[in-house]
């Protein structure tokens, strides 16, 4: 469990929770009822701190294949055994509200699992060892009307099955026989100290319910995605998956369901992103409007505008992450009874990085507003003021040293990324000036942009490397110089942009060709590896000028990254290509899908040096500015 590699896991989402089902049919991770709920089981981090397995007995050569049914986030997973077949389904069931844009509005927080023989005889075995709190309370098991009822902390769980379960020392066990036709259905629910035991759901009606499950994700699925260029399959599915690290009831959108994966094996580099990023986020929304429409872009607005407006208004200030429900404190601690993934303590939960400063956010939710601005039409003042306070507060405090995109946990300094996209905040504010009521503004807008335009032409280069580098004055390759043209600032065919691709592909790819973000020192002891997202930026970047063929070997080197369903983590080992990090991670799939549309621009234009839809350009400070292709981030810490 806690030494499995990550890319053995599928996600199941409701759209509140999550869950992560090994290839051997154990769900390891399981977090209800929301993304940042305290684990109910988490094996993934540690031995016996919770598990609930369904497949074959272990006795004999098992073979498994799986896949999502199509669009659906509902695993399939099939045993292949020496004396038959088993079929495993798993989902996060939907509820009695959802339907097409509401999907997860009702959602009942209920795993359902079914498990048939489709030839043959197979023996099985079913393991139910719960761990609330992230295993640190062992809880108390006891049989109820149709299955077992389990509590311990502020959690109540309700196994209904009609598999005799025998209890024994805090976990439940069964051992029979499936023959060919046969099938038997679990379904764990979530409740609480305060609402009880849920009520029993009849094992009969299991299959009935995950089938209703599956068509609400199809129906989702078919009336919001039309994604029709190269790979459609890889980037309906990515945009799936963002969906499914959405949170329904705020409109808040998660980095990853998972805490303390780690980026360098052995490692401290373990890190909590169940919560919401601006940044993760607002590009989620630019990638969704690829991969599927965005239809409730207006709800994370209103969500920001009601969390963060006065903070902005303020001090200026916007706050980099936020809970899943707006809260501002996420302060960070460790979990040290947990030996976390291959032994890779520290587990923590929080994130230290709520209270960094992080420039470049500005310029992440401008353009995704920007981007998704036909679905803004119902905002709310409150997101309206919003947007304009972030403006202004791109405007005001550009010349600051901050963090960065990559959190350094190093002294501040001047980011070219964060300059860039406070550039990139000017730039779209002024094209939504109109629509924000906000046209007296654009005059202190523009004049500020124009500075921040020159002082990144001037400061941003460095003779001495041959390329745009990571702080104004500094010697050190960062592959978020590649959004440089991806915002539109300069043209990806201009000459210090081919420079500045060419020295990141030459000094800053492990020998496979996958992109780190830097190399530079960050303050941050041990290593990592390549980041899939800064490998999909330079297909975009490489798309955009027009070279299709390196943009595309690219592409298809950092998709191929993807386990056996279609999911990324954060980052690759080095020279080795093994997934690292937390996962499913929302940066990596949003980079799949931005570079997937940027190379069908591209060959649509027969190549064109921008890959620009025509009737979106326009014109601001000199230069293009766009919002035909999107942005993608990733936090460090």
């Amino acid at each position: 469990m806690s030494d499995r590699p990550i890319a053995d896991y599928a996600l199941i989402s409701d759209r509140h929770g999550a869950a992560l089902v090994s290839r051997d049919g154990s769900i390891d991770w399981l977090c209800l009822p929301r993304f940042d709920a305290p684990a109910q089981l988490s094996g993934l981090l540690g031995a016996d701190c919770g598990h609930f397995r369904i497949g074959p007995r272990a006795d004999g050569q098992v073979e498994v294949k799986r896949r999502y049914l199509p669009e659906t986030l509902v695993l399939e997973t099939v045993f292949d055994c020496p004396e038959g077949q088993l079929v495993l389904r798993d989902a996060l069931a939907t509820g009695e509200e959802d339907q097409g844009d509401q999907l997860g509005r009702g959602a009942p927080h209920i795993v359902l699992r079914t498990l048939h023989c489709s030839a043959g005889r197979v023996a099985i075995e079913v393991d139910y060892a719960p761990r609330p709190e992230y295993g640190l309370i062992r809880p108390l098991l006891e049989p109820v009307a149709g299955g077992i009822a389990t509590r311990g902390g502020a959690s109540i769980l309700r196994l209904s099955t009609d598999v005799q379960m025998q209890v024994e020392d805090c976990s439940a066990r069964a051992r029979f026989e499936l023959r060919a036709g046969d099938g038997v259905g679990f379904a764990l629910q979530h409740g609480s100290t305060a609402t009880g035991l849920p009520e029993r759901i009849m094992p009969a009606m299991i299959p009935a319910r995950l089938e209703r499950t599956i068509d609400d994700w199809r129906a989702w699925s078919g009336a919001h995605q039309a994604y029709e260029g190269p790979w459609s399959e890889l980037v309906r599915h990515s945009g799936r998956v963002l969906y499914g690290l959405s949170y329904e009831p705020t409109g808040a959108i998660i980095a990853a369901p998972t805490t303390s994966l780690a980026t360098c094996i052995g490692g401290s580099r373990n890190w909590d992103y169940r919560y919401s990023w601006v940044r993760d986020a607002s590009l989620t929304l630019d990638a969704l409007w690829v991969a599927a429409c965005p239809t409730e872009a207006h709800r994370f607005f209103d969500f920001l505008g009601a969390t963060a407006l006065i903070q902005v208004r303020e001090y200026g200030n916007l706050q980099v992450l936020f809970g899943i429900e707006g809260e501002h404190d996420l302060s960070e601690r460790e979990l040290p009874h947990l030996s976390g993934w291959r032994d890779s303590a520290p587990v923590r939960v929080g994130n230290a990085a709520w209270s960094q400063r992080q420039l470049d956010v500005y310029g992440e939710v401008m353009t995704a507003a920007y981007r998704v601005r036909e679905q803004l039409q119902g905002l709310g003042d409150a997101g309206r003021r919003f947007l304009i306070e972030i403006a202004d507060a791109a405007a005001a405090r550009w010349q600051e040293q901050d963090h960065g995109i990559w959190e350094m946990r190093t002294p501040p300094r001047h980011y070219l990324h964060s300059k860039l996209m406070c550039w990139a905040a000017l730039d779209r504010a002024i094209l939504m000036a109109p629509d924000l009521g906000a046209e007296a503004r654009s005059s202190a807008w523009r004049a500020a942009q124009t500075e921040i335009r020159n002082a990144i032409l001037e400061r941003g280069w460095s003779d001495a490397v041959g390329a745009y580098t990571q702080t104004f004055g500094g010697e050190d390759l960062d592959a978020a110089a590649l959004m440089m043209p991806i915002v539109g600032f300069l043209p990806a065919d201009d000459p210090r942009m081919l420079a500045t691709m060419d020295a990141i592909e030459a000094h800053l790819t492990d020998e496979q060709g996958f992109v780190y973000r830097y190399l530079a020192d960050d303050g941050l002891t041990g290593g990592e590896g390549p980041f899939l997202v800064c490998t999909f930026w330079l297909a975009q970047a490489r798309a955009q000028a027009g070279q299709i063929d390196r943009a595309r070997a690219l592409f298809e080197r950092a998709a191929g990254c993807a386990n056996d369903v279609g999911l990324l983590s954060e980052q690759v080992a080095p020279n080795g290509g093994e997934l690292l990090g937390n996962f499913p991670q929302a940066f990596s799939h949003i980079g799949l899908v931005n570079a997937a549309h940027a190379i069908a621009q591209a060959e649509r234009t027969n190549g064109a040096s921008k890959a620009i839809p025509p009737d979106r350009r326009t014109e601001s400070a000199g230069t293009v500015s766009t919002d035909g292709l999107s942005l993608s981030g990733n936090q460090g810490g």
